[in-house]
Order: structure tokens, then C-alpha cells, then sequence
């Protein structure tokens, strides 16, 4: 995982990257793929490209505010979870709210004893405030803008610079490839899956997808 200097945590992780730039590919190609090589020209590749870039900023757009919506209700919630352990009646009820609020698998592992003394934390700490945004989550909505955004281009770029439109796609569609089975390795060795099955699943499932997408006329 790569960090920002100072320690810092990414302000998106990778399986979120990865994941954004997946999105963009697939609305990129749903265009790119559904262009007829025969009949276009110059003007119908270029009104292609505009609708793709569009799109792509559109709905990077939508994708970052709904990245703060997530955010934000995330955040709401842990408000919650925080003064049901301060307004809880006996210690035994909070520690089951402090066990609900944890991930299974940490949950699971967790001794009484240490139940307790994440209670005490808690309870020893004043009930947070509203959830709010920050200029993090601010930079966190830009990057998933712009890595949707930004995704169109690797796909886009080969129709600009190579006249020839058949020629222009198979370019187009071989570095849409390599960037699926890029990020599949990528995300693999991140979730300690197989590199090679992984990569190899994710541009089949990007073929798959960008498949659907046609076929339902987006």
C-alpha cells in the first residue's frame, strides 16, 4: 500500500482504486466497443469521444458525492454506536454494543477483558459531535472523480492519434486489456489472492461487464 509522506494512510485504498478505475474502464469501452468501424468516420469517432469523456465526467461526479453520502452515514453511525455505550444501562449491555460495533473477525477474537477496556475508553471519552466532512474526505471525492475520469483516457487516446478506426480499436482495446489484468495483479497481491487467476479473472469480468452494458443500452 502505497502512503502519503508522513505515514498517512491513502486517502482511498487500494480495493477503492482499483475499483473506481474498473468503472471508468467499463463506461469508456461501453462506447469505444459499440463503434462501427465500417461506417465511421473522423466526425463520428470525435462525437464518440466527447460522449465517452462526458459520461465518464458525469459520472465520476455522481461517484464522488456519493462517496461523501457513504462518508458522512458511515460516520453517522459510529455517533451512534458511540453514545449507546455511554447510555447503556449495566456494563454488559455496552460491551455487547462495543462487540456489535466491531468486525466480526476482531470481535471474535477479543477477550472480555479486552471488551472491557475498549468500553472504558470509550465511555471515559466525550460523545463525538455530527458527522462532518473533511478536507481529506474533500481530496478523497476528488481522487474518485478523477479516476474515473482519468480512465477514459488510456482507451480514448489511440482514436486521436491513429487515423486508421479499426486499427485505432484493436490499440484501444489491447491497453484496456493490459490495464484490467494490471489492476487484477495489483489488487492480488493486495488481498493475498493468486496474481495470475486474479488478473485473468478481471479482464474477464470487465469484458463481461462492458458486455452488459451494451446489451442494456448504457
Amino acid at each position: 500500500m502505497i502512503h502519503e509522506p508522513g505515514g498517512r494512510a491513502p486517502v482511498l485504498s487500494p480495493v477503492e482504486r482499483h475499483g473506481e478505475i474498473l468503472f471508468g474502464l467499463i463506461m469508456a469501452l461501453s462506447f469505444t466497443c459499440t463503434l462501427s468501424v465500417a461506417e465511421s468516420g473522423r466526425a463520428e469517432v470525435r462525437t464518440m469521444l466527447f460522449a465517452a469523456l462526458g459520461c465518464n465526467l458525469a459520472w465520476g461526479i455522481v461517484d464522488a458525492v456519493m462517496y461523501c453520502i457513504a462518508t458522512l452515514a458511515e460516520r453517522g453511525r459510529r455517533v451512534i454506536l458511540w453514545r449507546r455505550v455511554h447510555n447503556a444501562p449495566s456494563a454488559a449491555e455496552a460491551n455487547a454494543v462495543v462487540r456489535d460495533g466491531l468486525p466480526e473477525e476482531v470481535a471474535e477474537v477479543l477477550q472480555p477483558a479486552d471488551v472491557d477496556r475498549l468500553r472504558a475508553v470509550i465511555g471515559a471519552r466525550p460523545v463525538p459531535g455530527g458527522p462532518r466532512l473533511t478536507l481529506t474526505d474533500a481530496r478523497a471525492a476528488l481522487g474518485v472523480l478523477l479516476l474515473v475520469f482519468l480512465s477514459t483516457f488510456p482507451v480514448a487516446v489511440p482514436f486521436i492519434f491513429v487515423p486508421d478506426t479499426l486499427r485505432a480499436l484493436r490499440i484501444s482495446n489491447a491497453v484496456a486489456i493490459a490495464l484490467l489484468f494490471i489492476g487484477g495483479w495489483r489488487l492480488a497481491r493486495y488481498a493475498g489472492f493468486r496474481p495470475l487467476v486474479t488478473a485473468a479473472a478481471m479482464v474477464g469480468l470487465g469484458i463481461a461487464l462492458v458486455a452488459v452494458t451494451i446489451a442494456l443500452g448504457g
